[in-house]
């Protein structure tokens, strides 16, 4: 592992505290952020690299058997921890992997394989309750009851010992792969979590471990990389740090560092926020890359390496900020006023805001004397996050929005596909400094998709989720803008024909 660039050397008190701060991490010493953390139950990453091995004979099981059957498609449902490492694995050893993270009926249909019959779904939930998931589980279970094909000759499932998940696939006969318990979900890239989809693509696990344990015994040193960027990532900015792939040979990385940083550390009205840029040239904040070029710090190393030097990164700078790494104080709030919003909607309880203004692409709504997109960007703001719930691999034209916002008003700008980003950066919105202004898109669906066993569909949870993460933002008195697209296409086109 290399890291070099612009960067200044950081610190010597502050490296001081961090080699310290390192050698008690490796102790599993969790009272660095405190007697009373998350942090005693969810120490198990640190030696992920040696006992995850022990994972080894059952993966090699389960390709051997994927094999025989020729099951080559492979489709993850998973959120958040279960999901972006594995995206990021994928794509670095240029395999086929299909990611489901989102409640958005078109990308769910999107995401079915065209040969169910050799496909494999794998099911990934820490808790086994997370909703996306437990709905894409059921999802699934019915397609493939209607094509008369086995569940459980497809579903694999990955989670933590004795959740409810895990009890309903022991009694009904389905795959599973047990998850350390010890383990957070942020920190669980090199866990069965990241792993076992790895392992059905193709990937040589093996590699990412011995590569992980390798760049792990350079922790204890003094001033190892770990130390220095925790450092720079302390000291050298307040809020807004970007993460560029440009040129990476670990394309999708920054996505995965954004939800480990933002979720872990952004709580207690502090934290640090990581903007994914694609390119470095006009910006003024610290810039971190991952291969040659303009950036404040380059740091170059193996997936493997990086997946454990960024988790150590992240707990040394917690333990700089005084924050808890492994909770989640505030991502609680969006699901429960979710859980009340879709109550509302079956119960047809539900009353429908009014808009400040709408024509026949789109409806505004706002919680700001504001009637369009340009009046909002004139707010005082030290960041604005863009959530789209709109369908990833159809809607990627919004994407476009990050850019034209951050170049019109000169002001960092995070770009997050919904209900995803509300496993990532969604924590930080609400528990980190309150300085952000919000600007949410959602649509009307162009299909739906029942939920087995539910009374509501994939379009009305995907709009609960929007609406009710919107109220958890109004409630803090925190700008937000809805956008809500009449006509995706069009609404989209317009949006940034605004901006122009």
């Amino acid at each position: 592992m290399r890291i070099s660039g612009r960067h200044e050397p950081g610190n010597p008190e502050i490296i001081a505290k961090l080699n310290s701060a390192s050698l008690r991490i490796s102790a599993k010493d969790y009272t660095i952020w405190g007697e009373n953390t998350e942090a005693k139950t969810r120490m198990g990453w640190v030696d992920l690299p040696t006992k995850s091995r022990d994972l080894l004979p059952q993966l090699d099981a389960l390709s051997a058997w994927a094999r025989s059957k020729n099951l080559t498609e492979i489709v993850l449902c998973g959120m958040g921890g279960s999901s972006l490492a594995p995206e990021v694995i994928a794509a670095t050893y240029g395999k086929k992997l299909t990611v489901l993270d989102s409640t958005d009926p078109a990308q769910i249909l999107n995401a079915v394989p065209k040969e169910l019959a050799r496909s494999i779904i794998i099911v990934g939930s820490k808790s086994g309750t997370t909703i996306e998931t437990k709905s894409h589980f059921t999802f699934f279970v019915d397609l493939f009851t209607k094509a008369n094909l086995l569940p459980t000759d497809h579903i694999v499932i990955i989670t933590d010992p004795n959740t409810s998940l895990d009890e309903i696939a022991r009694n009904e006969g389905y795959r599973i792969i047990n998850a350390n318990p010890d383990v957070g979900g942020r920190f669980s890239a090199l866990s069965a979590f990241g792993l076992v989809p790895a392992a059905l693509i193709g990937v040589d696990i093996s590699v990412l471990l011995d590569d992980a344990q390798e760049a792990l015994l350079t922790f204890n040193q003094d001033n190892s990389p770990a130390s220095v960027i925790a450092a720079l990532l302390f000291s050298g900015t307040e809020q807004i740090v970007n993460f560029c792939d440009t040129k990476s040979p670990t394309p999708g990385l920054s996505d995965w560092i954004e939800q480990l940083i933002a979720e872990s550390t952004g709580k207690n009205q502090v934290g640090r926020l990581p903007v994914v840029i694609e390119s470095a040239e006009s910006s003024n904040n610290l810039t971190i890359g991952f291969a040659d070029g303009d950036f404040d710090l380059i740091v170059q190393g193996t997936l493997g390496e990086h997946f454990i030097l960024w988790e150590w990164v992240t707990a040394l700078l917690c333990y700089l900020l005084k924050v808890d790494p492994f909770n989640q104080p505030n991502v609680t709030e969006a699901k429960d006023r979710t859980s009340k919003i879709l109550a509302q909607i079956t119960d047809n309880n539900f009353e429908i805001e009014k808009p400040v203004f709408e024509d026949n692409e789109i409806a505004v709504y706002s919680n700001r004397d504001i009637k369009n997109i340009s009046e909002f960007l004139n707010l005082p703001s030290n960041y604005f996050a863009i959530m789209a719930y709109l369908t990833r691999g159809i809607d990627d034209e919004i994407t476009k929005l990050q850019s034209e916002i951050s170049n019109k008003t000169g002001i960092p700008t995070t770009f997050g596909w919904g209900p995803r980003f509300l496993h990532s950066t969604g924590q930080f919105h609400k528990g980190g400094q309150p300085n952000g202004s919000f600007i949410q898109i959602t649509a009307d669906s162009i299909v739906d998709v029942d939920i087995p066993k539910q009374t509501y569909s994939f379009a009305q949870l995907i709009m609960a989720q929007a609406l009710g993460d919107a109220k958890a933002l109004t409630e803090r008195d925190l700008p937000l803008i809805r956008l809500h697209l009449k006509n995706r296409s069009a609404g989209i086109t317009k949006l940034l024909t605004e901006l122009n």
